[in-house]
């Protein structure tokens, strides 16, 4: 959206429309969809999870979060972006400033003092621990 100039960065509730549609689509082709969204409100939340029923297809909900505030300010100072033109937030804009509470059951991985791999580990094993919802 951005790269075609229809968009400035960031895009805001569009990219979560678009989002929805694409996950949706993907996911009547019998696709897998992993969605990787700060998803602030139940608003937002509940979306991605319309998405999953409108398809029916499984869902599992995720909320990653990174318990050390030294560690995830070091992470957000020091990462790179891999989409050409892509401006990441920096500190101020990645914290956001109204988060609601989750008000549904989910997988919550606190990812502090972890490698990438070792928390996909303890995902992997949450994941075989507990049923997804359809929907």
């Amino acid at each position: 959206m951005v790269r075609s100039g229809l968009a400035q960065h960031p895009v805001g509730p569009v990219g979560y429309v678009v989002g929805y549609a694409l996950a949706e689509d993907h996911l009547r082709q019998g696709l897998t969809v992993i969605v990787e969204s700060v998803s602030p409100s139940a608003v937002t939340r509940d979306s991605w999870r319309r998405a999953g029923a409108e398809a029916r297809a499984s869902v599992v909900k995720v909320e990653v979060v990174c318990s050390d505030e030294d560690e995830h300010r070091e992470r957000v100072a020091t990462r790179t972006v891999d989409i050409p033109g892509l401006l990441l937030p920096d500190g101020e804009r990645v914290r956001p400033h109204e988060y609601e509470p989750w008000n549904r059951d989910r997988i919550v991985l606190d990812t502090a003092g972890q490698y990438p791999d070792a928390s996909l580990a303890v995902l992997l094993g949450l994941l075989g621990d507990r049923p997804a919802d359809v929907g």
